[in-house]
């Protein structure tokens, strides 16, 4: 079995207590906004549909196991849906740069995510922000290594998302190591959440540095290997919002944002963030393009 392939079923494991979680906590279904679904374009009400693709399992906002998917983007989506009266529709691809490709080449509607906004990314795409997000270390047990911020992270083993923008701030961490004469940072670049975490539960890895949310998610899982650490800091970050990504001027990123708003205003986003303990990411409405600049 290759590591892919373990990374998979380990994933399968750690999602089957959050989908029992999400079960025992039904929400009630939701009316159809007629002037919201009157605003979606022509090609979308007549298909009855829209597909939404994420790049591989970001829990507890997305778990894909095999062709399904659950988390909190999953009830979130599941929830929009119901106000636009149409159904909404996942797919999975390999990374997020395949993902920004297929929302820009029109193969899919929209990305739910959620993706960070950044404002060198609002150049090709517009962001419909849901949740604002921190970027920290998860490590082993009692940190060995000792990795607390971003100056600490020389000379060790870092895992991240490639093509995002944790891989980015920790490249540049690493030019800065070697600049100030410290040993280089090995940055392991991964497709995926669990491929990710799994290289550091597996030791060939000393640290996962990406978003606290899914981070806390996967400590919670690791059977008492993992600890979060840099939390509190900013980590080469500002304020960091993630959202929804649609085409650069698509109409559609004002009806999602009204969508989203109405799940806010009725409890829903509430309760479904609090369900999978994203109480600390919840922001009070949404916007459009809130993301600061990316990380030098």
């Amino acid at each position: 079995m290759n590591f892919r392939m373990i990374a998979s079923t380990a994933l399968a494991v750690l999602a089957l207590g959050s989908v029992a979680k999400a079960e025992e906590a039904s929400l009630p279904a939701l009316e159809k906004d007629e002037a919201l679904h009157a605003r979606l374009p022509e090609a979308i009400r007549t298909a009855g549909k829209m597909i939404s693709v994420n790049n591989g399992s970001f829990p507890p906002y997305e778990i894909v196991t095999g062709t399904e998917m659950s988390g909190a983007s999953a009830d979130l989506t599941d929830a929009l849906g119901q106000v636009l009266g149409v159904e909404i529709e996942h797919e999975t691809v390999g990374g997020l740069p395949a993902l920004l490709a297929g929302v820009n080449s029109g193969r899919y509607q929209f990305a739910f995510g959620p993706v960070g906004d950044f404002k060198s990314r609002e150049e090709a795409n517009d962001f419909v922000d849901w949740v604002q997000e921190y970027v920290v270390f998860a490590v082993h047990k009692g940190n060995p290594k000792g990795i607390a911020s971003l100056d600490t992270a020389c000379g060790n083993r870092i895992a991240v998302m490639a093509g995002g923008s944790a891989e980015r701030v920790i490249k540049a961490q690493n030019d800065k190591c070697q600049a100030d004469g410290k040993a280089a940072i090995e940055v392991q670049s991964y497709t995926d959440q669990p491929s990710s975490i799994l290289s550091v539960r597996s030791r060939r890895a000393d640290a996962f540095f990406s978003s606290q949310a899914p981070l806390t998610y996967f400590v919670s899982q690791a059977n008492g290997q993992l600890e979060l650490s840099g939390v509190g800091q900013s980590n080469g970050f500002d304020s960091l919002f993630q959202g929804a990504v649609v085409p650069k001027g698509s109409p559609l990123a004002e009806t999602l944002k009204d969508g989203i708003q109405i799940l806010m205003d009725n409890g829903t986003y509430a309760a479904i963030m609090k369900k999978w303990g994203l109480e600390n990411n919840m922001i009070k409405e949404p916007g459009i393009n809130l993301g600061g600049s990316l990380p030098k």
